[in-house]
This record gives C-alpha cells, sequence and structure tokens, in this order.
C-alpha cells in the first residue's frame, strides 16, 4: 500500500536481531505450487541458495495494486494484489501483493468472526489500528501466533504461487511502529522469516516491503528483493541498494522526488511514480512515469 509513515526511524545498527537470525536457512510448506519458465527480466537466484527466479535490476515495472491494466510499453515488471484478476501476464516478472501483517479493509468482519484472537489488542481489549489505512494490525507476539497466521497467509502464498506469479511481496513488515510499544522489530522479522520459508516451498521469490532499518538482516530472514516506497523522498534507497544488490523496486509519489530517484538512481535501480490511490489506468488521477 502507498506508505504514509507515523515516524520516520534512523537506519541502525540491528547487531542483537542479527544474531538471533544468523545462520537461518529457508525451508517452509506450501499446498500449492507454481512453476513456469524464466520470464524476460528476471534471473535466477545464485547467491541465496533458494531456487527462485529473482526480478533483474533496474527492469522497467509498474505498480498495480489498485487494479490490474495492459502494463505500459517496455515494462518487464509487474506488482498486483493477490486478488486481481486477470491472472499474471505471460513473458514478465509478476508479483502479488499480500497485506501479511495487517488486515484489509474489507476483511475485517472476516478476521473478527473465525481468528478474533490474532487480531491485535491492546490492554483495554480494543483492535489496535493502522488509523491512516483503517487496518487492524494482526497479532505477532507469540510464537503460537506466529505459526497460526503463517498458516493463512501462507495459503495465500501457496495461491499466488499456484496462479503462475514469480514472487510475493509480504506488506507492512514496519507495522510494529504503529503497535502501541505492543510489537517489536524481532517479532516482526520472526514472522516474516516464517513467510520466506512459506514462498520458497512454493517456489516465489519474496521482496522486504520498505523498513529501511531491517535492510542488515535480510540474510536471516530471507528476502530476495526489495520493494521500497519513498526511498528517494526519504534518503534511504541506499540502504535497499547495497542489501539487495540493486534489485529493489521503487515507488515514488511526488514528481520532486521521482526527478531526485532517476538522478541518483536511475541507472541501478527499478523506480516508477504513481499516483497514491494507485488507480488503474484510463481512470482519473492516474499518474504513472518512469526514468
Amino acid at each position: 500500500m502507498p506508505f504514509a509513515p507515523a515516524a520516520r526511524i534512523s537506519v541502525a545498527p540491528l547487531l542483537a536481531l542479527a544474531l538471533a537470525l544468523s545462520g537461518c536457512a529457508a525451508s517452509g510448506t506450501a499446498d500449492d505450487s507454481g512453476a513456469s519458465a524464466a520470464p524476460e527480466g528476471a534471473e535466477s537466484s545464485a547467491t541465496t541458495g533458494h531456487a527462485v527466479r529473482q526480478p533483474r535490476a533496474n527492469a522497467p515495472f509498474d505498480y498495480q495494486l489498485g487494479g490490474a491494466y495492459d502494463p505500459p510499453d517496455g515494462v518487464r515488471t509487474v506488482i498486483r494484489d493477490r486478488t486481481a484478476a486477470p491472472d499474471p501476464d505471460p513473458g514478465i516478472y509478476n508479483i502479488c501483493y499480500i497485506n501479511a501483517y495487517q488486515t484489509q479493509p474489507d476483511a475485517v468482519a472476516w478476521w473478527q468472526k473465525n481468528h478474533p484472537d490474532l487480531l491485535l489488542r491492546d490492554t483495554d481489549g480494543a483492535s489496535v489500528v493502522d488509523e491512516d489505512w483503517a487496518e487492524p494490525l494482526l497479532d505477532i507476539s507469540t510464537d503460537d501466533r506466529r505459526d497460526r497466521l503463517a498458516g493463512i497467509v501462507g495459503d495465500w502464498i501457496d495461491g499466488c504461487a499456484d496462479r503462475g506469479f514469480d514472487a510475493v511481496e509480504a506488506d507492512n513488515l514496519d507495522s510494529y511502529l504503529r503497535s502501541d510499544g505492543l510489537l517489536d522489530r524481532e517479532e516482526a522479522a520472526a514472522f516474516a522469516r516464517l513467510l520466506a520459508e512459506r514462498a520458497h516451498r512454493a517456489g516465489v521469490a519474496i521482496g522486504q516491503k520498505n523498513a529501511a532499518e531491517m535492510t542488515g538482516v535480510r540474510d536471516g530472514i530471507g528476502f530476495d528483493f526489495a520493494v521500497a516506497e519513498e526511498c528517494a523522498r526519504y534518503e534511504e534507497c541506499d540502504a535497499y541498494a547495497d542489501a539487495y544488490d540493486d534489485k529493489v523496486l521503487v515507488i515514488e509519489y511526488r514528481r520532486a522526488d521521482l526527478t531526485v530517484a532517476c538522478r541518483e538512481w536511475g541507472d541501478r535501480l527499478s523506480i516508477v511514480l504513481r499516483d497514491r490511490d494507485v488507480v488503474p489506468a484510463g481512470e482519473p488521477g492516474h499518474v504513472n512515469a518512469r526514468c
């Protein structure tokens, strides 16, 4: 989702977290798998040890969370919601968006009915909500809850793989910053590792979404690439580029920030300018530009 930060935090050393996650190889379970010929604009992983295809650095891409449409000419990578129709486009690299750490607003009733104990609640029993997007946070505070949530989100990952997506991006990794202190960075990383294991078992890559301060522990988690909203605006692109060997998909929402991103990173990273509502092509307010 478009990034609306409640607070910016600096990229700091994460020695304790890195030690806790070091040496963790990615593995997991999947109910379905999806394998297809490697699309143009993708490359196989040779460094992470995972038999998954990764997006190619600096390949033109589009960010279509508000609805699917024909990719603009030259686009080789597309991100779409897991519920989007039609199925992924053949011949390009397709990434499946999953809201892994928070609920979609239209899914709140489902969570309340089926898994009320997996919604994060404060000391008064009220659901903790990301007010910018009206999304209740999921409770990743214990091993048991993380395992149960990984089963639910893992089914979504399997569904993406089964439909032919090449990768998933798990959004709201940084939701702990909006948890009123009820969640922490280590719990977010532990849940991310479960999702990475599940994705790799399903044969798809998985991208880190935002949270530049966690790039230092990518190897312990198992992320393969990064999706970074407004990294030029907040001067964070270098952290992602260094951690992911330039396999970084950048979304900016202001033309001035696109100008900066293209000037400083246009020859290395994949960059797109989108409107904050990411509306489909042809609808009022649609904005779509590249370097």
